[in-house]
């Protein structure tokens, strides 16, 4: 370990050797002749002092003699504190005559007396960092030295540190930082701590201990891929041990950007059928579109359409579990909301009128869920009305969330406003989705690139006046969705992949070949699509058709939950020779057993011209099917979120239909029922008949399909996000009625937020 000479102070406490030189004018006191100094024991030499000069040929027989004469019992320990900080150093020693104690210190490379120091402890108020060692000697002029000790003083430490009733265990004051590195290049982690005795170090990568890494800082001087990995460090003394947060260190050549992702992940729920409210129609292809763009920037991608309340639960706690460090995340929704007191809430389409907390999605929490797995951006964009219901209703309490300057919110809409949607012919799209695909791609901050999006929607005179983008953030670094992706670990591999299931082929008795294929446009919506294999010697006019077998309910689920026009969007994928023969399977999440689809060919026989038709069955394992959408209730994660999370406060009494002037289901935003955002009954923004905005429960929110102008703007989801300020987003306590989903919750408070050892 190194001395202290020329100041270059050990990091570590123990025992220090300073330059021989700074002890020849620095005599004990005692029956010493003058100009005499002493020899010195080097601490660790087990060599006694003796007379300077004085018969330096004696053999090893006295030099023991002499060291017998005085022994230290009880070193000196180096300690490690914050400044102003009261502590003593005690030296104890054993000798044949009384024995007197001299202590001495160095700076830098000053080392000195301490004036008045000639006890056995030695009081310090911590100023800076010293080095200290106390002499020992005796009535016959032999003297030895203690080991040298650092007392580290640490300047600046956070506020409450140490804690009050401080017993000198290891207190962390200084984490590591995450780190890219390129190969070949050299790594340097540091921690520090505090403690009294001073805390020994110890460091590990991935849980395993690294033998040669036992200092404050970890140090490698040329970096191997392999040495990417996790790292953490342990401070321990006497009194306990403490652990560092655990960081990724990234080593590899992800080019030479200043910002990274460990990973992209995205989900995206678009709610078109409900159950007691309007449907709409833009939400299909905006989540649809929004995916193929994410996808294009690296994203993992689940995209889910009509889900009920359990089911947005079950999806959201997904997203969550495989959220973390350095990861960069986008939650999208779209559909009906509302906004209460500055909270917002997804309604699923399951929920009853009128809108109440308990029976939708809180977007808050799920913020909040996002920010304790450390991601490196958080993206949440709502594509839903903003109006104001339930405004009797008390507001639970809610924390702030932690001041991490990771955050985006993208509002489509502004604070007790709609959001609309733009009929074309048989597309619909939102207002919001029509500009953000303009801009997604661009490389540049996410919040610049937004901005764009706010500028071109305030420039679209559909809307001039009805809505108007708004963005809440703290995003403290220029991250942008354009970043290139450096991944730490596997865990995110299963998200939004494999969502092809293999093709297989099946041959009919007639030797002709049909080839099956599954193409999926959202996680939960599968089409099979049948497409004959030449030659066809056997047959002419060939004719497929695909149905699915038994009256049985998931057969009723899938003829309910069939959207129109999603074949449209099909074809605008796959060429259109290959989607002769199409069945569309929706609503995978609900399918309880194996799917069993009949394949029907038709064709004419050469020789007899006969028309004749062959089967063939063939099963779709249910757990391929919802192999990205289960219900069974998640591990106990911290990212991990519960329905019981996601719902607000009880029904609110004042949010009856019809009786709320703010917007309450069965009325319009001024109170008139079905009367479009300016009042005008039955009219779009352009004059057009037939569109409402999109979250006006009682009103038309499809905007008359079939008869409503190219162009018009029709109505859209009730789309919502946060609309306070988002460092006051947090979780609040929400009532759930759903047993199950309960005991995740619990599960998920009674779980840690980190990990005390590797």
């Amino acid at each position: 370990m190194p001395g202290p000479a020329g100041g270059d102070f050990s990091e570590e406490g123990g025992s220090t050797h300073p330059p021989r030189e700074c002890w020849l004018h620095h005599e004990p006191s005692g029956p010493w002749s003058p100009g005499e100094t002493c020899r010195r024991r080097l601490p660790g030499t087990g060599t006694a002092a003796g007379p300077a000069g004085g018969r330096p040929g004696r053999g090893g027989a006295a030099r023991e003699a002499m060291q017998e004469a005085i022994t230290i019992t009880e070193q000196p320990v180096s300690v490690s504190v914050p400044v102003g900080y009261s502590f003593t150093l005690r030296c104890r020693a054993q000798g044949h005559t009384s024995l007197q104690y001299q202590w001495f210190c160095q700076y830098q490379s000053d080392c000195c007396l301490v004036p008045g120091a000639t006890n056995q402890d030695l009081p310090i108020i911590a100023e800076q960092t010293q080095l200290y060692t106390c002499r020992v000697n005796d009535l016959h002029r032999n003297a030895v030295f203690s080991d040298w000790v650092k007392v580290e003083v640490h300047q600046c430490v956070a506020r409450g540190l140490p804690p009050r009733l401080w017993q000198g265990e290891p207190v962390i004051v200084l984490n590591p930082r995450e780190q890219r590195v390129e190969v070949g290049q050299p790594l340097q982690l540091q921690c520090a701590a505090m403690g009294v005795p001073a805390p020994s170090y110890q460091w590990y990568r991935n849980g395993n201990l690294l033998e040669q890494q036992k200092r404050k800082k970890l140090w490698i001087a040329h970096t191997k891929v392999s040495d990417s990995g996790t790292y953490l460090c342990c401070a321990s003394n006497s009194h306990g041990e403490h652990w560092t947060n655990a960081v990724d260190v990234h080593i590899g050549t992800c080019g030479s950007g200043k910002f990274f992702a460990t990973g992209k992940i995205a989900l995206l729920v678009g709610n078109n059928r409900y159950q007691h409210h309007p449907n709409l129609m833009a939400p299909v292809r905006d989540v649809f579109e929004l995916r193929r763009l994410l996808e294009h920037l690296g994203f993992q991608v689940v995209s889910l359409l009509d889900l009920n309340k359990a089911e947005m639960a079950a999806a959201v706690s997904q997203f969550l579990q495989l959220l973390g460090k350095g990861v960069y995340a986008i939650f999208y929704y779209a559909g009906h909301g509302y906004e209460h007191l500055g909270r917002n809430y997804m309604v699923p389409v399951d929920a009853p009128q009128p809108y109440a907390p308990e029976n939708c999605i809180s977007v808050q929490r799920i913020l909040q869920k996002m920010q304790q797995q450390q991601t490196a951006l958080n993206i949440i964009l709502l594509d839903t009305c903003r109006k104001w219901y339930n405004p009797g209703r008390a507001l639970s309490q809610v924390q702030p969330l932690e001041p991490w300057g990771n955050t985006v919110y993208g509002y489509s809409t502004s604070e007790d406003a709609e959001a609309y949607e733009l009929h074309d012919g048989e597309f619909s799209s939102g207002i919001f989705m029509k500009y953000l695909k303009k801009h997604i791609l661009q490389e540049k901050k996410v919040t610049y690139m937004l901005e764009d999006v706010l500028e071109d929607i305030g420039r679209d005179p559909l809307v001039t006046g009805k809505q108007v983008m708004e963005i809440r953030h703290t995003l403290k670094e220029a991250r942008a969705l354009t970043d290139p992706v450096c991944p730490s670990g596997a865990a995110a591999g299963h998200w939004g992949h494999g969502q092809e299931l293999p093709s297989r082929a099946v041959t009919f008795p007639c030797g002709a070949r049909v080839e099956l294929r599954f193409l999926r446009l959202f996680s939960n919506l599968m089409f099979v699509c049948a497409k004959p294999q030449p030659p066809l010697a056997h047959v002419t006019d060939p004719q497929l058709l695909l149905r699915q077998l038994a009256e049985t309910d998931d057969v009723a689920i899938q003829r309910e939950s069939c959207l129109d026009h999603v074949e449209t969007l099909l074809a605008s994928v796959y060429k259109r020779e290959e989607l002769d023969c199409v069945f569309q399977l929706c609503a995978l999440q609900k399918i309880q057993t194996d799917v069993v689809l009949q394949l029907d060919l038709h064709y004419t026989q050469p020789g007899t011209k006969q028309r004749t038709c062959e089967s063939l069955q063939t099963t779709l394992q249910q757990s391929l099917l919802r192999q990205f959408f289960s219900l069974q209730r998640a591990p106990a994660h911290t990212g991990s979120v519960c329905p019981q999370d996601a719902m607000g406060p009880g029904a609110d009494p004042k949010g009856s239909p019809g009786t709320d002037p703010k917007g309450s289901p069965g009325t319009d935003p001024k109170g008139s029922v079905g009367a479009d955002p300016k009042g005008s009954p039955g009219t779009d923004p352009k004059g057009s008949p037939g569109t409402d905005p999109k979250g006006s429960p009682g009103t038309d929110p499809k905007g008359s399909p079939g008869t409503d102008p190219k162009g018009s703007l029709g109505t859209g989801s009730g789309r919502s996000l946060p609309s306070s300020s988002p460092s006051n987003f947090s979780s609040e306590p929400e009532e759930n009625d759903e047993s199950e989903l309960g005991e995740l919750c619990l599960a998920l408070n009674q779980a840690g937020l980190g990990q005390d050892r590797p």
